[in-house]
């Protein structure tokens, strides 16, 4: 099953970690993408740009509206994304517990849509 994992973290975190603290971040993902590994695979991942480099796209009837920023304002903000292959919830929880703790880690399930189904080698 593919699930979505979505990292969100006070924008600032990192520019007030100290190096060492910077180094268990990255030690952190690391032996989250591990975990991954050993119970299934990553698909995609990659940090994201800070909110404020967003575009917003919004339907107004027949009009489209364009602008500059996130989608609401927040203390944290989503900072990263996983896109993983686990056998099921269990396994994603159990390697999600590997990321940084000052992280707030949403697991969300994809869903296929019949006739829809994404490249298996995505």
């Amino acid at each position: 099953m593919r699930y979505l994992v979505l990292v969100a973290v006070e924008p600032e975190a990192w520019e007030r970690a100290s190096e060492e603290e910077r180094q268990g971040y990255v030690d952190a993902h690391d032996a989250f993408e591990r975990a991954v590994a050993a119970r299934g695979r990553k698909v995609s991942g990659a940090p994201l740009a800070g909110a404020d480099t967003a575009t917003t796209l919004r339907h107004d009837g027949d009009t489209l509206n364009v602008t500059d920023g996130p989608f609401v304002e927040l203390v944290e903000q989503v900072a990263a994304f996983y896109l993983v292959d686990l056998p099921d919830l269990d396994a994603a929880v159990a390697a999600c517990a590997e990321l940084p703790t000052p992280y707030t880690v949403e697991i969300r399930p994809t869903v296929e849509l019949e006739g829809h189904e994404p490249p298996r080698d995505l």
